[in-house]
């Protein structure tokens, strides 16, 4: 019997990567390919981000990808003055709730936007971010 392959495609997202192998690897590829992506489920239509593999609204495991685009809103966010071991060098930094619309992204606010231009409700866009260290993720900019 072969040994099967690990799939570790997760081990290059985020500045560090706490999780090697999830069911929706595919999210790297995506993000490799300059998309920001979540799933949707076929049978219900619950969309999904962070994207899931099984659907908790109707236990489907019929889903699918959908680009995370165009303009969210700011929900809330907050600026961290502390971090988690790994995160330490980050500081500060922002994270934040973009709702748009059919579905929330949780995430980094861009370092390029500055505490004093952050509002509520101010329009942002999810984009792929690459890292110094060759990691990646994404962020969040001015739309």
């Amino acid at each position: 019997m072969a040994k099967k392959d690990i799939d570790i495609r997760f081990s290059k997202f985020g500045t560090i990567s706490f999780t090697s192998t999830t069911k929706v690897n595919d999210f790297i590829d995506k993000l490799e390919a300059g998309k920001v992506s979540g799933t949707i489920c076929k049978d219900c239509g619950a969309k999904y981000f962070p994207p899931r593999a099984d659907c908790c609204k109707c236990f489907s495991s019929n889903m699918e990808w959908f680009d995370v685009s165009g303009k969210g809103k700011l929900l809330t966010y907050s600026k961290l003055e502390y971090a988690p071991i790994g995160f330490e060098n980050d500081l500060p930094y922002c994270i934040a709730v973009v709702d748009f619309g059919e579905y929330k992204v949780f995430g980094r606010i861009s370092g390029d936007i500055a505490d004093s231009e952050i509002t509520g409700g101010m329009e942002l866009k999810a984009v792929v971010n690459k890292l110094p260290s060759g990691q990646i993720n994404y962020v969040f900019e001015k739309a």
